[in-house]
């Protein structure tokens, strides 16, 4: 799947420059070209990368991020951010298994309902009082964790998935691939057709290019901002309990600093954080170019799994700076 970018407004004055050209290629085909990259290095290199095993386990575990990802581009394009995602997760999970003991129903329903209602209240914050999506979020991820703690005792009770049903979605496995990402295929299908072909994700793309135009035109700004924080946390929500069912546990230290990585793998997917262009093809190239670069760390004799941070934050970096030289970020009006 290629990367889906925004309709920038045609320029009155001038044609792109060969430059500006090159900056939007690179933001829509550079996650997926570095990606091949990289998996052509994995082949070379590593006997065992190839096998069935280890790529169905790089395509699962990196279907959680990709998950929270896919809202996160939604909130990104409009111009926020949800720092809140990564404790979220965290949450999800923790619900998860505590409402396992009630049935596959529960487990499902409860970390939905919870960080969703997260997600609606961050929304209606920042669309009724228009503060910091930062600052707002900010205050979300100390209350969502804040809400793990005190039901964990501080960390130190662990509750473990007691329905079969429900932990067999995160566990069972098609051609080696597990169930989770087959579930972020489906949700990807559904998110790229709510962002490329209905009024909602016009208006995604409208607010992040230029709120006050939009509101103008009469897009329902506070509704469709909402809407991207609901989303982003019944993402993050429903990624967490997909993962406790995968561990058969709601894990209380997973998920601490997971925000970065979300965010990292939406830009280097070629959405700017500037707002008004993006798309989910790039999100999942981002995700999926993580989990490998993860992967093949661990398989480095002598390599601490905590340096995949700082190869994702060159990463991250030098996608930045490569937009910023080729022209492919636009300049807001402030």
């Amino acid at each position: 799947m290629t990367t889906q970018t925004a309709r920038p407004a045609p320029s009155a004055t001038s044609a792109p420059t060969s430059r500006e050209r090159a900056g939007r290629l690179f933001q829509r085909h550079g996650a997926l070209v570095v990606l091949g990259a990289l998996l052509v290095v994995g082949t070379l290199g590593f006997d065992a990368f190839t096998t069935p095993a280890n790529l169905g386990n790089i395509a699962t575990a990196s279907s959680f991020l990709a998950i929270i990802a896919i809202g996160m581009t939604f909130v990104v394009i409009s111009g926020g951010i949800d720092l809140s995602v990564g404790s979220l997760f965290v949450l999800g999970g923790v619900l998860a298994a505590y409402g396992s003991r009630h049935g596959a129903v529960v487990a499902l329903a409860l970390p939905l309902a919870v960080c969703g209602a997260f997600g609606l209240v961050q929304g209606l914050i920042i669309a009724r009082t228009r503060m910091a999506p930062f600052i707002v979020t900010l205050t979300g991820l100390l209350g969502a964790r804040g809400l793990m703690l005190s039901m964990t005792d501080e960390g130190a009770t662990t509750y473990l998935v007691e329905d079969k049903v429900f932990a067999g979605i995160g566990q069972g496995a098609l051609f080696e691939i597990g169930y989770p990402f087959f579930i972020m295929l489906v949700i990807l299908a559904a998110a790229a057709i709510l962002l490329q072909r209905t009024g909602f994700g016009q208006n995604v793309y409208a607010i992040g290019g230029n709120e006050d135009a939009a509101a103008l035109m009469g897009v329902p700004v506070a509704r469709t901002k909402i809407m991207v924080y609901l989303m982003s946390g019944l993402l993050a929500g429903l990624a967490g309990a997909l993962n406790a069912a995968r561990l058969s546990s709601g894990v209380t230290i997973l998920g601490i600093g997971l925000e970065l990585d979300v965010i990292a793998a939406v830009v280097i997917g070629g959405t700017l954080l500037t707002g008004g262009a993006g798309g989910l093809g790039g999100t999942i190239a981002g995700a999926l170019l993580l989990g490998v670069i993860q992967n093949l760390i661990n398989q480095i004799p002598g390599l601490s799994s905590s340096f995949q941070q700082v190869v994702s934050g060159a990463f991250l970096a030098i996608v930045v700076i490569t937009h910023r030289v080729l022209g492919g970020i636009r300049q807001q009006d402030t």
